[in-house]
């Protein structure tokens, strides 16, 4: 995005907010370690930059978000096979505005930049960018020029585009050719086939921009030669040459939660080193109904991973007696969980590694630094002790969620347990709001969650929905039950979409769904007298209550 004010229409499940960007890879050759076709994506503060990296992941090349001033030393020895620019909240004319460094324009590699990405781009190269009179903000009709050029050739004369700016470009740089213009965009397109660089104002990482994709598929294939190389299948192996050579023949220990990512994180070390790998489920009491029991069959008997289950319910809940701040519950059981993980390593010989089902999405967030090899206060749980003393194993560190699951699938994990919607590692402990967390409270909540997951399969909902659970809020209302006065908790129903979880948007469950889930949960769970529907979206809501 370039210039101006934010606009009020946005996209639902596509639009990541601004964060941080980091370089988890320390700036080494190839991200995990392993030579291979790569473009990176310099971020200039866009709300659409890690989008931009899923969509070119997606065409089968990796990329990876760095941040805009990042060396061009390091850019260098990464070797890249083209450069994108990404979008930016700055006008390039204001001062303190991030600007490009021209050398990146040497490297004699293609550039494509995208919306600020060309803006600054132009503005280096001697054409005209000022603030236009009116903004374009969304779906916009684009006209090609110069039959599309070498980027947009053979696509239609007029299309539809997404467009997030206040400022446009009027004049192309000397050597460029003018390849589209919109209503607000004189040139709203613009290529230097000589020299490799490209430029589009409108972001073709968005569906709403139908022929996005072709786009990057045609810059990619045409303009930088790539080839489809990146699958789940080549993460597997790459990943588990990089974990044979970092833990060697040590022992390693690995926490399942019950979710897709632990999962898939403990499937490829088994895969890498087989019985090196020791997994643990700490059953704290707080997992969803039978989770517990669907995990233990997945690994041990399914998987043939050794697997031990701690009965630590009790004790997580010793702990939580009458504490009722949403951060010191995750500060409690973060640490609990950790402390049981140590009593379970010193049982076994040479542990020295722990595995973290940490993804992208989380290292970006969290505005995570270097990927540094041991764990100290920070961590995706969250919570954790500064004195733990093992170093991490993290080969989903650099994926997304969808290829999170396609490398599931591609190890043999069942669909059950790919397609398992998130769950925060504190459990329903965060899902019980504002107040302290006990075993009445949790049974009730866990017994109207089961209701809701249940009607939404039988809807045929689950995957559409990146999560859909109950929250239970400490307060009691009046409600009737038999012709006589109940004084009972409500459940809160929440149900979004997303593709990161970095946004989100409630989901338009049908309504007899939620009739039914109502009518179950206040009929079957004794202690509820009343459910309510989430229709917040993330921002300015979060997905959790806690």
């Amino acid at each position: 995005m370039s210039a101006g004010p934010a606009p009020t229409e946005t996209l639902p499940e596509e639009q990541p907010i601004d964060a941080p960007v980091v370089d988890p890879t320390g700036g080494e050759a190839g991200a995990v370690g392993v030579d291979r076709e790569e473009v990176l994506v310099l971020d200039f503060g866009g709300q659409y930059s890690q989008l931009i990296a899923r969509r070119l992941r997606e065409c089968g090349v990796f990329a990876e978000l760095l941040p805009h001033d990042t060396d061009i030393e390091r850019i260098r020895l990464r070797k890249p096979r083209a450069l994108v620019l990404s979008g930016g909240p700055a006008s390039v004319y204001e001062k303190g505005a991030p600007s490009l460094r021209t050398e990146l324009l040497e490297l004699e590699i293609p550039v494509l930049g995208i919306c600020y990405g060309m803006q600054v781009m132009v503005q280096a190269l001697g054409g005209r960018v000022e603030g236009a009179e009116r903004g374009e903000f969304g779906r916009t009709e684009l006209e090609l020029r110069e039959e599309g050029g070498r980027l947009m050739q053979g696509l239609p004369d007029t299309q539809q585009c997404w467009m997030s700016h206040r400022d446009c470009v009027y004049e192309a740089p000397p050597g460029f050719a003018a390849l589209a213009s919109s209503p607000g965009s004189p040139v709203a397109a613009c290529e230097d086939t000589e020299r490799g660089l490209y430029g589009i104002q409108f972001h073709p990482e968005v569906v709403h921009t139908p022929h996005g994709q072709a786009i990057l598929e045609r810059f990619l294939r045409e303009v930088a030669g790539c080839q489809e190389q990146w699958s789940a299948a080549s993460v597997i192996d790459e990943q588990i040459d990089r974990i044979r050579k970092q833990v060697g023949d040590g022992g390693v220990i690995c926490g399942l939660s019950g979710g897709v990512d632990s999962a898939t994180a403990a499937a490829l070390v088994h895969e890498a080193i087989g019985d090196q790998l020791t997994c643990v489920l700490v059953d704290h009491g707080l997992l969803r109904k039978g989770e517990a029991e669907q995990v233990v069959e997945t690994f041990r008997e399914g998987l043939g991973i050794k697997l031990i289950h701690v009965d630590a319910r009790k004790r997580f809940l010793d702990r939580l007696a009458g504490v009722d701040e949403p951060e010191r519950k995750r500060m409690i059981i973060g640490e609990e969980f950790i402390r049981v993980f140590e009593e379970e390593a010193r049982k076994l010989p040479d542990v020295g590694y722990l595995v973290q089902g940490t993804l992208y999405s989380d290292v970006i967030e969290s505005g995570g630094g270097t990927g540094a090899a041991t764990i100290k206060s920070h961590h995706n749980v969250g919570g954790l002790p500064d004195d733990l003393d093992f170093d991490l194993v993290e080969p989903l560190r650099m994926l997304f969620k969808d290829e999170v699951r396609a490398v599931a699938s591609e190890l043999g994990l069942s669909d059950r347990m790919v397609w398992r919607q998130p769950f925060p590692g504190p459990g329903l402990a965060i899902r019980i709001v504002g107040g302290e967390v006990n075993e009445e409270r949790l049974e009730i909540l866990r017994e109207a969650d089961a209701v809701l997951q249940e009607e939404v399969r039988a809807a045929g909902l689950y995957r559409d929905l990146w999560q859909s659970f109950c929250v239970l809020p400490v307060v009691r209302s009046v409600g009737v039950q038999g012709d006589g006065r109940t004084y009972a908790y409500p459940i809160v129903i929440r149900a979004v979409t997303s593709d990161d979880a970095m946004t989100a948007d409630w989901a338009r469950l049908p309504y007899d769904l939620l009739e039914r889930a109502s009518n179950r949960i206040i009929n079957e769970v004794p202690g509820v007298n009343r459910v309510a529907l989430d229709i917040s979206s993330k921002p300015p809501a979060t997905i959790e209550w806690e």
